[in-house]
């Protein structure tokens, strides 16, 4: 018994007519008068009492009618979620997130997704880079988002936008009044550098522009993320180089002053799925990706329109006591 039995089943069931339930089904009587045949010699057992008026059901046909509309139903709902997954309008991602990104981009690629998908359960995964690699490799998750990620055979990097470098300080460091801040000015002061991990990131691009430009380093901490680099600024502990999403931080004390060097302009924040997947869930995700990076370098390199701060506040002096960026 498929679904085509049951729709001619129920048709006559409600009709109690072999003809106005044709008529219905836009066929011929006979036609499906054999159809109805063939289902009670399957059922085995009469399912209707054919009479002068037409027909009536027996113990067995109602039987059945106690079930088709719930099975008809069903079928329709699986239809239909079927479809709605193979659009990309349920399901689950699987994000991995790492690094100052989560600080402003990924979060607004992710609500605009959601807004668009509300259905999409978003599970998000704070993994580092290499970690990143291997989950991805392993399923675990279907696109990540980092920096500086090497070129891999069998994952796709995709560039979302590339953010300005900035310098954060504490707002009584001699350089915190400065517009812009040149490798020379570093040269020799405490900087602590993120994330502390073998494989290659903002550290050692860091390290190698001071290496380039002839400056100094004087590394005072390595830390694992750029929270705890901005929190230790924040307690004058030193200097960190992050981009312009840290300054959302906002943490008292900080002020972020864009960083003027030949060789460390911007940072590329990228996103990494396997190639070939047919997800239609990350085609709908990688759609919005592409578009918000899109909008977000009309602003130049990532940064939003001029007349706004780095940290996208209004280019003017907050109160002391609070976390400010002079990108201007």
């Amino acid at each position: 018994m498929d679904l085509k039995d049951m729709r001619q089943f129920l048709a006559v069931a409600e009709e109690r007519n072999f003809t106005r339930a044709a008529e219905r089904l836009h066929m011929a009587q006979p036609p499906l008068s054999r159809q109805i045949k063939a289902l009670e010699d399957e059922m085995g057992a009469p399912l209707f009492l054919r009479t002068p008026a037409g027909v009536e059901l027996t113990e067995a046909g109602q039987a059945l009618l106690d079930e088709v509309p719930n099975l008809l139903h069903l079928a329709q709902r699986a239809a239909e979620r079927t479809r709605r997954a193979a659009q990309g309008l349920t399901g689950q991602l699987d994000v991995g997130i790492y690094g100052s990104g989560v600080l402003d981009v990924i979060p607004r690629v992710l609500a605009k997704f959601h807004a668009q998908r509300p259905e999409v359960r978003i599970a998000l995964h704070n993994l580092t880079k290499s970690e990143q690699l291997q989950a991805l490799r392993e399923r675990r998750i279907s696109v990540g988002f980092n920096r500086l990620v090497p070129p891999e055979p069998d994952l796709m990097v995709e560039s979302v936008l590339r953010e300005r470098l900035l310098v954060a300080m504490h707002e009584a460091h001699p350089l915190a009044q400065r517009r812009q801040v040149g490798m020379a000015d570093l040269d020799g002061l405490p900087m602590i550098l993120y994330p502390n991990e073998a494989i290659h990131g903002l550290a050692q691009e860091v390290a190698e522009a001071f290496r380039q430009e002839g400056v100094r380093l004087a590394v005072e901490q390595d830390v694992e993320d750029v929270v705890t680099a901005v929190a230790l600024v924040a307690s004058g502990f030193g200097l960190t180089i992050a981009t312009r999403s840290a300054a959302s931080l906002r943490l008292p004390g900080v002020v972020f002053v864009p960083l003027r060097s030949r060789h460390l302009k911007d940072l590329e924040l990228s996103c990494l799925h396997r190639r070939g997947d047919p997800s239609p869930v990350l085609a709908m995700f990688l759609e919005v990706v592409r578009a918000h990076g899109k909008s977000e370098t009309k602003g130049g390199n990532g940064l939003r329109p001029a007349g706004t701060a780095g940290c996208g506040q209004p280019a003017r002096r907050p109160p002391r006591g609070t976390s400010r960026c002079r990108c201007r």
